[in-house]
């Protein structure tokens, strides 16, 4: 079989603040993105880079114009032989950040960061309503058969982080 019949997907682990998330995580991370691939039917493999907010940050100011970290970046490859989709970056701190603001579990909102990567890789996006519609409800599909809540669903209140006290 040739590389470019399998889906796969490497995850590069740029940031030390990763290397303490599981080999189970990990696995969970892979298969999720991988039936992300599945889904719409898609043969080829990716990059999954796990690296730190100021990684995130350059690249985002690099290829996006905008000077600060965001959770998730993608960068889809120009069709080439050998299948390879492109690349997806995945902030750390950002990442924990927003779990915890949300009330959601680190690994959970990991693995829908890296679903939401691989669609836009395939193709997908959420610019117009129609458009993220599709996205979304791809990604609640695939987040459910993994046991994830729903990420587009309200944050009830009481998972909301309160503000923090302003010192004047």
């Amino acid at each position: 079989m040739t590389r470019s019949a399998v889906r796969s997907i490497a995850i590069v682990i740029e940031d030390a603040k990763w290397k303490t998330l599981p080999a189970a995580a990990r696995a969970r991370l892979k298969k999720a993105a991988l039936r992300a691939l599945d889904r719409e039917k898609a043969k080829g493999h990716f990059t999954l880079l796990l690296a730190g907010d100021a990684r995130v940050k350059a690249l985002n100011g690099l290829f996006r114009g905008k000077n600060k970290p965001t959770n998730v970046l993608s960068f889809p490859a120009e069709e080439n032989a050998d299948r390879y989709l492109g690349d997806v970056a995945i902030a750390y701190g950002v990442v924990r950040r927003e779990a915890k603001e949300s009330g959601k579990a680190f690994a959970d909102h990991l693995v829908h960061l890296a679903v939401h990567g691989a669609l836009h890789l395939l193709g997908h996006d959420h610019m117009k309503p129609q458009e993220a519609a599709r996205m979304e409800g791809l990604e609640r599909e695939i987040l459910a058969e993994f046991g994830i809540a729903d990420p587009y669903a309200p944050i009830p209140a009481k998972s909301r982080r309160k503000p923090a006290k302003r010192h004047v």
